[in-house]
Parts: C-alpha cells; sequence; structure tokens
C-alpha cells in the first residue's frame, strides 16, 4: 500500500497531519509513506518534524512546479493559484497512491481533474468552531478524522460524515507538541502576566484591521504586561513587508515579541506559555483551553454571535466590541476568570475526547490503513 501526505499550503497545516504519517510509517512496515511539499523549505520543516519519531521512515519529496511558480510562494507565500498549480502539475503522482492524507480541503480539487482512484482522507486542522470547519464539501472525502463530539455532531446532523467512514479522538498536532518540547522555557525574562493576541487572517472576521494597531500601541505604553504579537500565519504569509515596519515601531520593546510565523508560531509554544487569549474566531484557542486560562474575544464586525454554534468559543470570556480600554479588560479577565472556568473545561470536553497525555496518532493511523485494507 502507497500512502501520501501532501502539503500544498501554509506550513501551519503540517503538524496536523504529519505525526499520523509518522505512526503509520512505525506502525504498519507493509505501507510505504510519502511526504511531499511545494518548496524545499517546508520540505525541511517537514523533515525536521519527522526526526522527532526516529523509529519511522518514510520518503520525503519535492512536488513538481514549474520555477517561476515555486519563486513566487518561496518569496511571498501560497496563493489559490498555487495550491491549485500543486495539484495539476502533479496529478499523476497522486494517482499512484491507494490513500491521499490531507489537512486542508483544497486537495479535493484532484477529483475534478479526474483522478478518482486514491481515497481521499482528511485530518482537518484545528478544533474550532467556525462554519469553514464543517463546510459542504465534506461530504467529498472518503474518511475522516477529527478531535471529539463536538465536531462528529456537527457533521452527523448535515450530512457531511457518516459512521464507518470516520474515527473520532485524534488530534495529532498534540503528538508532536509533547514530542518537541517536554519542557517550556519562559516567553519574557520578567515576572509579568503574558498576553497573548492571535488575530485570524481573514478580513470579514479578523479584529486585526479594525482593532490590532491601537492594541499593540496600548501595550506598548503599559508596564503591567507582557504581549506575544502571534497572529494566523496566513495574516502575513503575503503581505511580508509589513511585518519589518511592525518590528520597527514595536520590536525594540522588551515587553513585546512580535512573531508573525516563525515556527513557535505554528507548534503551541505560545499557547502554553501565555496567561490570557486575546484574540477573535482563531481555532488556537482551543489549544490555548487544554489548560483553562483567561480569555478575551474581539468583536470587530458586529457578529450576531450569542445564538450561532459558530462563535461557541466567545461564551469563555468577556466578548469587546473596543480595544480602547483593553488593559483594563485584560485585568477584568483575570479577577473573573474563575466565573468561566467551568465552561471552558466542558468546551474541551466537547471539543476533544482525549485520554490524559496519551497519543492519539497512533489511532488516527491505525483507522486510515484498517479503512484503506477494507476499502481498496
Amino acid at each position: 500500500m502507497r500512502l501520501l501526505f501532501p502539503y500544498i499550503a501554509q506550513p501551519h497545516q503540517t503538524l496536523h497531519s504529519l505525526p499520523i504519517a509518522m505512526e503509520a510509517a512505525s506502525r504498519h512496515p507493509d505501507v510505504q509513506v510519502h511526504i511531499a511539499c511545494a518548496t524545499q523549505a517546508h520540505l525541511d520543516y517537514a523533515r525536521h518534524l519527522s526526526s522527532f519519531y526516529p523509529e519511522a521512515t518514510a520518503r520525503f519529496e519535492l512536488l513538481h512546479l514549474p520555477e517561476r511558480i515555486r519563486r513566487s510562494v518561496e518569496r511571498h507565500g501560497h496563493t489559490v493559484f498555487s495550491k491549485f498549480a500543486c495539484l495539476f502539475f502533479n496529478n499523476n503522482y497522486f494517482s499512484s497512491f491507494q490513500g491521499v492524507v490531507v489537512p486542508e480541503r483544497t486537495t479535493l480539487f484532484l477529483r475534478k481533474l479526474g483522478i478518482s482512484a486514491p481515497r481521499m482522507i482528511w485530518t482537518r486542522h484545528g478544533a474550532g468552531d467556525r462554519a469553514i470547519g464543517f463546510a459542504r464539501d465534506v461530504r467529498l472525502f472518503d474518511y475522516v478524522l477529527m478531535a471529539g463530539k463536538k465536531v462528529e455532531e456537527r457533521l452527523l446532523a448535515d450530512g457531511s460524515i457518516r459512521p464507518g467512514h470516520y474515527k473520532t479522538g485524534i488530534y495529532a498536532k498534540f503528538d508532536m507538541v509533547r514530542r518537541m518540547q517536554p519542557a517550556r522555557p519562559k516567553l519574557f525574562d520578567n515576572d509579568r502576566p503574558t498576553v497573548l493576541y492571535n488575530p485570524h487572517f481573514s478580513r470579514s472576521l479578523s479584529s486585526w484591521p479594525k482593532f490590532g494597531l491601537n492594541i499593540l500601541t496600548h501595550f506598548a505604553r503599559q508596564d503591567r504586561y507582557n504581549l506575544v504579537f502571534a497572529p494566523h500565519y496566513r495574516l502575513f504569509d503575503t503581505r511580508r513587508s509589513e511585518v519589518e515596519q511592525l518590528r520597527r515601531a514595536f520590536g525594540n520593546l522588551p515587553h513585546i515579541h512580535i512573531d508573525p510565523g516563525s515556527p513557535k508560531s505554528l507548534d503551541m509554544t505560545y499557547t502554553m506559555g501565555a496567561d490570557l487569549y486575546l484574540g477573535d474566531v482563531s481555532s488556537q484557542v482551543a489549544e490555548f483551553l487544554v489548560r483553562p486560562r483567561p480569555c478575551l474575544f474581539l468583536d470587530a464586525h458586529d457578529a450576531a454571535w450569542e445564538t450561532s454554534p459558530d462563535y461557541r468559543f466567545w461564551s469563555l470570556g468577556e466578548v469587546l466590541n473596543t480595544s480602547d480600554d483593553i488593559t483594563d479588560a485584560v485585568g477584568r479577565a483575570f479577577e473573573t476568570h474563575a466565573g468561566f472556568a467551568d465552561r471552558q473545561k466542558n468546551y474541551i470536553r466537547d471539543t476533544f475526547d482525549l485520554t490524559g497525555d496519551e497519543p492519539t496518532a497512533p489511532v488516527g493511523a491505525d483507522a486510515v490503513v484498517d479503512y484503506l485494507r477494507m476499502a481498496c
């Protein structure tokens, strides 16, 4: 059996499926596991992550792309066009596998290219509540791996999954994080509480365009808190010149750290190291709340969130429609967290079907291999 784990988009998705690839390689020696990436930098990152699974052997390959497209991705980040190009120029390669395991949904475009042979398996990336994680095209996957009953119930309710074609209790990123960071250094060399500001990239949902600079300015002028500004990787992926402007304005302050997309922004360094989460709709809040702590949410678009399942996590802290008193709001969040703690714990139980610190990628790897053996 040949099993492919392709990475045609930004590197933040890698940690959600690569541990499953490594477990499949180590637990099923009769399965050929291939890791394929669009750029050399992404392939190097995947190789680095795989080094935390020394018992596994996988094949690493660079996807074919015209050099002009590859250089554009390396310099400016991925676009919709570059992702489709990865699929178009490698359609014969994809066709040679029995199973293709992906953390994103763009790879479903292979079906429109007439590629029907490999079974398509989705690992998801993130465990948030936004509607995009429950889109109609999910039903086009042959098999789905997911974190817990919150996702399962929504996907079953709209007919996107069916019994026998999915497995719950899998959040492979946690496995990788535990292997990478058995001990976590402090984020700052002081004893101030640390706030993580983690805005989303989508302009229609993000707090960054309306509130972002004001938030950074407020934290720059106060001496009560540290701030890590680590937005969703895609916020600046195609706008890299703006990052240097931010670093010039705020990067020389000892209590502010700017990280627009380093590996530390991907591997839970900040979600596990911060004391308070400040954000809008990123699913990283679920990863942050594995250890319940204060949260603040920014409503920059007058969302009708109170009755929407897409905003369930906004019930886990105060929701603000202004950033003008942000440091006072942070103080309130610390003072009132006890009133949200039980709600946060219940949310995490619904989101992740986890048993202690037991790894879940082995469960996902076995489920994928067993399914393909029966289906193929």
